[in-house]
């Protein structure tokens, strides 16, 4: 492999204003971040307080390896929906080291409303599940909800089921699941501790039963002690529901790592090319002066490559051809990637490139880094008659159908589909990320402006109206508005578009801890030859 060249001028006017709106952004992160996980009003910290109850962070901090690093993902959900009323939804989820073995984590926040269930916490339970699932990590559910807002009840019972089944799906795999039952598990949500493998009960706060001593009063007259009717005691000692009761967090928390303890240590997937890490030859802090300050404008993609391999070293393939696509071998703390990043819009020989790629690493079972610059497939006559839709329908069905993990990183722009090439959320990568001067839709805020505006005026004069000028610029206001509020990042990530969004200073270690974590799901090597397009 050879180490990239850097054509970065860091004295330059360009680099020092787009380091400065990036510092900008990132703070912003920064700041979004500790508001959501840790900043709540004094009055709920001190309910919690009173019900001798640990923050969510607490818990945390007590059940994952000290020192060892904890990828969070959906940081940020729901964080623009709800009026902001459910932070993080009331939900936190990663993947962690508990005794030394790599586990997803999934952890209600009773700090605001109970913990309740928004339709975006259940969502981000089957996102962390399915996660789970395709990586083969064994699941830690820290379990302390309300149960679901039933003012959204409708949202929340058309995909809840989906948490159960995925835990059955987990069960079937042999990969085992843990409850850890801080609180109320009522109705559907008993159903999550009783299709774990085990499960610890905190006595007198945890309890688990499909009603509630009122309902159950309603609908039988009988009159029952919520320990009684689902208490840790009873669990443990009657039905055989649960199978340990503690009297504090701390002592759950304790025992949940003993029991991940026992679990058996699974081999990771190897392609049999693993190295020791180096760092970057290049300063990962030069990110911020090298990505641009608005997403029509372009980078070249190599040096963001060169700030994030081990050694910023990079072997190229088809260094000259179809340059709007640059495809590689590189090490990334130590495992082995091969890497698809963009340049602008993909062309003929960019699609046909990244095609021939991706089956060479399907083939010697290297994961796939697709890294987001795009802002679609080109257009026009001359490229339709040279066949682009054929070459990018290519692109597709072998990015569709490959065996190795693909994780994708929205690095600017991703446009149309660019952004399905390019394994983008509904093209199913293992994990996804997005930096926060992202953009993602099915056009530009501009294109879409012209494109409708251009539609409604049509109709309206089909209609026999006139529209007058004012009416057209209210229109294009509208639509552009519209598009500018749902492609924006933090709107995406508050949606579960991705898995995170990350400080470009952040892609390396995210990118290092995502690899481990994938590898833990064995990868079937590809059958068949490599087609040279």
């Amino acid at each position: 492999m050879q180490r990239l060249e850097t054509h970065v001028d860091t004295s330059s006017p360009t680099y020092r204003t787009y380091r400065e709106r990036n510092l900008e952004l990132a703070a912003e992160l920064r700041d979004t971040l500790h508001r959501a996980r840790h900043e709540r009003p004094a009055r709920a910290l001190a309910r919690l307080e009173e019900q001798h109850k640990l923050t969510v962070h607490a818990r945390l901090d007590l059940l994952l390896d000290r020192g060892a690093p904890f990828l969070e993902l959906m940081s940020l959900a729901a964080n623009r929906h709800y009026d902001g009323e459910a932070p993080q939804a009331l939900l936190v989820t990663g993947i962690g080291v508990v005794n030394g073995r790599e586990v997803m984590v999934i952890a209600n926040d009773s700090s605001l409303r109970g913990g309740a269930w928004y339709p975006i916490t259940t969502r981000k339970i089957v996102r962390a599940l399915q996660v789970a699932l395709e990586n083969r990590l064994p699941v830690v559910h820290l379990l302390d909800s309300g149960g679901a807002n039933l003012h959204l009840q409708d949202e929340i019972y058309a995909t809840a089921g989906k948490i159960f089944q995925q835990q059955c799906q987990l069960s079937a795999a042999a990969i085992p699941q843990l409850a850890v039952v801080f609180g109320y598990c009522t109705a559907g949500a008993a159903y999550t501790p009783t299709l774990c493998d085990q499960t610890i009960m905190v006595r007198e706060r945890g309890a688990i039963f499909l009603a509630g001593p009122p309902l159950v009063r309603a609908a039988t007259g009988e009159d029952v002690t919520t320990e009684e009717l689902g208490g840790a005691d009873m669990h443990t000692s009657v039905s055989g529901v649960a199978d340990y009761a503690v009297d504090t967090e701390q002592e759950a928390l304790a025992l949940a790592r003993d029991v991940v303890g026992i679990w058996a240590r699974r081999p990771k997937a190897d392609n049999g090319d693993r190295r020791t890490p180096e760092p970057p030859f290049y300063d990962p802090q030069e990110l911020y002066g090298i990505i641009p300050d608005d997403v029509r404008k372009q980078f070249e993609m190599r040096e963001v490559i060169a700030r994030l391999v081990d050694g910023s070293l990079f072997q190229e393939f088809k260094p000259n051809y179809g340059d709007t696509m640059v495809c590689g071998w590189a090490y990334i703390w130590g495992f082995k990637v091969g890497i698809l990043g963009n340049n602008g819009v993909i062309f003929s020989e960019a699609a046909n490139k990244a095609t021939t790629f991706m089956q060479l690493c399907d083939r010697d079972g290297i994961p796939l880094l697709f890294l987001h610059n795009v802002t679609g497939f080109m257009v026009g006559r001359a490229y339709e008659r040279n066949g682009i839709t054929k070459d990018g329908a290519k692109m597709l069905m072998v990015q569709a159908n490959v065996t190795v993990p693909k994780i994708s990183v929205l690095c600017h722009a991703s446009q149309g589909a660019g952004n399905y090439a390019m394994a983008g959320r509904t093209w199913d990568p293992r994990l996804v990320y997005a930096w926060p001067n992202s953009r993602s839709s099915i056009m530009g805020p501009e294109q879409a402006a012209d494109v409708l505006t251009q539609v409604r005026v049509a109709g309206m004069r089909r209609r026999g109206e006139a529209p007058t000028p004012a009416e057209t610029d209210r229109i294009r206001g509208e639509v552009t508005e519209y598009f500018m509020k749902t492609y924006h990042s933090y709107y995406l990530t508050s949606d579960l578009r991705d898995d995170g969004l990350i400080d470009p200073t952040d892609t390396r270690n995210t990118l290092g801890m995502s690899l481990s974590a994938v590898l833990n799901a064995p990868i079937v090597r590809a059958p068949g030859g490599v087609l040279r397009i």
